[in-house]
C-alpha cells in the first residue's frame, strides 16, 4: 500500500547534532531522544552515551521536561491528573517527580473549575437536569480526559445545582 521511507543511517556526530537541535527547539524527554537516536542507526550504548552527554550539557533535563509537560497538558489541553501521570509514566519518568510537579502546577480549586468548565461545554445542548444516560456519557468524557471520578462527581453536582 504505502511504502515506508527508508531512514538514513546517521553517524554519531550527525545524530548528536540533530538531537541537540531537537532539544534546542523545545523540551524533550530523555527516553524519547534515546529511541530517536536508535532509529537513526546508533547502538544502544551509543544512544545511552549521547543522552548522558546531552543531559550533562543541559540540553536534556528530565525535571524541566516534566514541568513543561504538566503545565502544557493541563493549561492548554485541559488534561486531568490521571492522564498526565499515565503518559509520563509510560515515558519512564519517576513517580516522585511527576507528583512534585503536579502539586506545584495544579491548584485544587482551579482543577475543579477546569473540570466543571470542560463538562459545561459538553452538556451544552443537552436537556438539564441530565438523565442517567447523558450523565454517564459526560462522566466517560471527563474520565477520558484524565479527571478523577470524585472531581467529576463534584463538577456534575455543581452543574446540577446551577441548572436548578
Amino acid at each position: 500500500m504505502f511504502a515506508r521511507k527508508k531512514r538514513k543511517i546517521l553517524t554519531y556526530d550527525q545524530a548528536l547534532n540533530r538531537a541537540a537541535q531537537l532539544c534546542s527547539k523545545g523540551e524533550q524527554c530523555p527516553s524519547d531522544i534515546f529511541e530517536k537516536v536508535q532509529e537513526w542507526g546508533l547502538s544502544e550504548a551509543e544512544a545511552a552515551k549521547m543522552v548522558g552527554y546531552l543531559t550533562q550539557e543541559k540540553y536534556l533535563d528530565e525535571a524541566r521536561y516534566v514541568h513543561a509537560f504538566v503545565n502544557d497538558k493541563y493549561t492548554y489541553q485541559h488534561w486531568g491528573r490521571i492522564k498526565i501521570a499515565y503518559t509520563l509514566r509510560m515515558k519512564g519518568i519517576d513517580e516522585a517527580l511527576i507528583d512534585e510537579n503536579m502539586e506545584e502546577i495544579i491548584d485544587p480549586d482551579d482543577y475543579l473549575e477546569t473540570c466543571t468548565s470542560l463538562i459545561t461545554g459538553k452538556v451544552k445542548g443537552m436537556s438539564l437536569p441530565l438523565g442517567q444516560a447523558d450523565r454517564a456519557k459526560v462522566f466517560r468524557f471527563a474520565a477520558q480526559r484524565g479527571f478523577e471520578s470524585s472531581v467529576i462527581s463534584q463538577a456534575l453536582s455543581l452543574i446540577s445545582k446551577d441548572s436548578d
